[in-house]
């Protein structure tokens, strides 16, 4: 099957991801965690404005890249 970018969407979205839920582990761990207005730390407000741009931008590859990784599995069951 050609390289339609599968692996990328795969690679790309599971690394933001990591990335998001690391910086989501330093907050709550190193960074002084959170609470209901907010991060207590000024290095904690930055990793939870990555964890919060990164969750869910990689999420969204990462099930584009499942969807297509599925996809062209069954075409290639197929054919």
């Amino acid at each position: 099957m050609p390289d339609d970018g599968t692996r990328e969407l795969l690679r790309w979205g599971s690394s933001i991801v990591g990335t998001g839920l690391l910086a989501v582990l330093l907050l709550e761990t190193v960074l002084g965690g959170f609470t209901r207005t907010g991060a207590t730390t000024n290095s904690g407000w930055f990793a939870l404005i990555v964890a919060l741009m990164c969750l869910p931008f990689g999420g969204l590859l990462l099930t584009l890249g499942v969807a297509k990784w599925l996809r062209n599995r069954a075409i290639a069951r197929r054919g």
